[in-house]
């Protein structure tokens, strides 16, 4: 998708929510709002939203009761279906709306392929920031997969920083046990970046949930384990390496600022770049990227 249709269909989603004049692609293939019977309308299966709490659901409901539905629900029609509609974008208001006991919704009918209506999706909720970190970054993760986006693809679609969505990317590599932690509120999105890369992240989340630490304790925690681990590796290393091997890693630190560790390995070998933070790594990353 070439960068200004991108960011035409940003601009268009935030047009249909509210946010901004009716300048895009997706505005013009929109149909006039409708109401239709609420049991017409499904879920997306590929909606990057999947928690929708009974307490937020109860509010919004109460909400609709009182003033009804402000905001009209994103829909598609489903191919081959009569009388059915894919959310887009809305489902939480479409949930609540049955608890509210309504019979019929607003909707916006709009005419858009597979890829476009994930990119919608995202879009509104990052907006909204409806999104916990690891839904964000599971839907970051369909764009790439499904439809061979890049990193700087997905930041323009949804209007945010490369690194921004490098970073809400690495959430994914985590533990299982983890994510659990993260999905439930237990653990912010600081300090599950804080443990990416850990030997044993597990460990180090179970004492954030028992003992309350804040993100700096977290980051202080790793990284004296990393001072510890670094002090001990150089200590193995520096015997068998020779001296133009140390002369290229100092030579090579003192133009990153980072440390460099080398490891040759027959005609090949490893090249390790150490940080502290994720300011270095973003740091780097640019640094990279501009060649």
């Amino acid at each position: 998708m070439a960068e200004d249709t991108r960011s035409r269909l940003g601009r268009g989603l935030a047009a249909l929510i509210g946010d901004v004049g009716e300048d895009s692609a997706v505005v013009e293939r929109t149909r006039a709002q409708r109401r239709l019977p609420i049991e017409f309308l499904r879920p997306n299966p590929r909606n990057p939203r999947r928690i929708f709490t009974d307490a937020e659901l109860d509010e919004l409901a109460s909400s609709i009761s009182e003033r009804g539905i402000i905001q009209p629900i994103l829909v598609r029609t489903v191919a081959g279906a009569h009388d059915a509609y894919e959310i887009i974008a809305g489902e939480r208001r479409w949930r609540a709306a049955q608890k509210a006991g309504l019979h019929d919704v607003p909707v916006v009918l709009l005419e858009v392929s597979d890829r476009e209506a994930l990119e919608l999706a995202i879009i509104e909720n990052v907006q909204r920031e409806d999104l916990n970190p690891l839904e964000e970054a599971m839907g970051y993760q369909a764009l790439i997969d499904e439809f061979a986006h890049g990193q700087d693809d997905v930041a323009k679609i949804v209007g945010k920083s490369r690194s921004h969505v490098a970073n809400t990317l690495r959430l994914l590599k985590l533990p299982e046990t983890v994510k659990a932690y993260l999905n439930a509120g237990k653990i912010s999105a600081g300090h599950a970046r804080a443990l990416i890369g850990q030997a044993d992240p597990e460990a180090i989340a179970k004492a954030i949930v028992e003992q309350g630490l804040n993100v700096r304790q977290v980051e202080a925690i790793v990284q004296e384990s990393a001072a510890k681990s670094g002090r001990k590796s150089v200590a193995r290393t520096r015997v068998d390496k020779d001296a133009d091997t140390r002369a290229l890693e100092k030579r090579l630190s003192d133009a990153l600022g980072l440390t460099v560790t080398l490891t040759h390995r027959g005609d090949g070998g490893e090249l390790k770049i150490r940080y502290k933070n994720l300011d270095q790594l973003d740091d780097l990353v640019t640094r990279l990227d501009r060649g």
